[in-house]
């Protein structure tokens, strides 16, 4: 199986180059998303959305510099900004690779099981992961639906000034700006219940940092090696988990680092009995996935990609049968930009107030800034919920 990008190159102004593509499977003609595209030996980078386009900007002094294209199961890609054509069709072969060699070279001869890897990686973790502060800037994307209605749409931009990561502490923020901001008219329950900030709620959920979920490899979790993958020029094993009756997870551990790549948990409930106990508001949670995805600078693993979706049952009254109405968040964290010298001095300005919605402190909008920065491309998907919202709030 191979995929190709369709590429088209455009410079705006003296100050960034601008690539724009799509990646799609040769095979299947199916979309790739999350791809890294990034700047070789830098972390300035960009990440494909779900229909596999992109836009990444490149900053003229740059333009001479390799830009590497990734993506889990596949061999990289390195090619020059000057050399991507307009409809340029690159095409990635999947490597294929022998689970036991790949076993025995990673661990010295001896072969490990699931559990072994997964062990070995949790133990690693301080080896792997940055132990000196650092700040992550990056983009979020913020959706809601009631039922079958969307109701908000929050795009923002944002510094995370964190310490190192055996701090069991959330990180510092600064909202740097809102790109859209549409809310439409929201269940009359919503109105008598304290509304948490996206930035925090995304946070405040961190496997590494905050040493909890299937990375434990505690008793009652059960793994399994599904395959070996080849991602950035390096192999991953890609183990799957489960502690039932409510738990699954994924998990990409380095073949030879044994740091965590990718790591995804769910949380499903089983006819309204959850792993967590109905609040006494009446919500109920049936539903929770997160994904954290990392990328390798600098000898260290940092944040690339996060993701927190959830379904919420909303019934009336604690004890009450009734259901008024299902909710449906869901936020991504998409990291363009990491920071590790000079942390100390380097602009940040603390301003978030972490008791008031994003929406509250959008402040104005700032057209030049969103121009060059780097997003990940709305879906059309994305752009028509938006657009409606838009619509239903005027």
């Amino acid at each position: 199986m191979s995929f190709f990008f369709l590429i088209s190159v455009v410079t705006i102004g003296q100050n960034v180059v601008t690539i724009k593509g799509q990646l799609l499977d040769n095979e299947s003609s199916e979309p790739i998303p999350f791809a890294s595209i990034y700047l070789k030996n830098t972390a300035l980078g960009t990440t494909s959305n779900t229909e596999g386009y992109f836009v990444f900007h490149i900053p003229v002094k740059n333009k001479s510099e390799m830009i590497v294209i990734s993506a889990m199961g596949y061999s990289s890609v390195e090619k020059q900004p000057s050399s991507f054509l307009n409809d340029e069709r690159i095409r990635l072969t999947p490597q294929i690779n022998q689970l036991n060699e790949v076993q025995l070279s990673a661990s010295k001869n001896k072969v490990l099981s699931a559990k072994d890897i997964v062990k070995r990686a949790y133990k690693n973790i301080e080896t792997n992961y940055p132990t000196e502060p650092y700040i992550l800037e990056g983009f979020v994307r913020d959706l809601q639906k009631e039922d079958d209605d969307y109701v908000e749409y929050l795009e923002c931009a944002a510094k995370f000034k964190y310490q190192g990561s055996q701090v069991k502490r959330e990180p510092h923020i600064e909202l740097m700006g809102v790109r859209s901001n549409s809310i439409a008219k929201k269940h009359p329950w919503n109105k008598n219940q304290e509304r948490k900030n996206s930035l925090i709620d995304l946070v405040e959920d961190d496997f590494i940092r905050f040493d909890y979920g299937p990375i434990l490899a505690k008793k009652g979790w059960k793994y399994e090696i599904e395959h070996v993958l080849n991602y950035d020029n390096r192999l991953v094993y890609k183990i799957t988990g489960a502690d039932t009756p409510f738990q699954t997870a994924t998990l990409y551990i380095d073949a030879e680092s044994f740091a965590f790549v990718r790591m995804e948990l769910t949380r499903q409930a089983i006819k309204n009995r959850s792993w967590r106990r109905r609040f006494t508001n009446g919500a109920l949670q049936v539903f929770y996935n997160v994904v954290f995805e990392y990328q390798e600078y600098q000898g260290k693993m940092y944040l690339k990609y996060q993701k927190e979706e959830d379904h919420w049952r909303i019934f009336k009254g604690l004890e009450s049968g009734k259901i008024l109405f299902t909710k449906y968040p869901k936020k991504e964290l998409f990291i363009n930009n990491i920071i590790t010298e000079n942390v100390a001095i380097y602009p940040f300005k603390r301003n978030l107030d972490i008791g008031a919605s994003i929406e509250n402190q959008a402040g104005d909008y700032d057209a030049n800034f969103w121009s060059t920065y780097n997003i990940p491309q709305r879906t059309s998907e994305q752009s028509q919920i938006l657009k409606e919202l838009e619509k239903s709030g005027k």
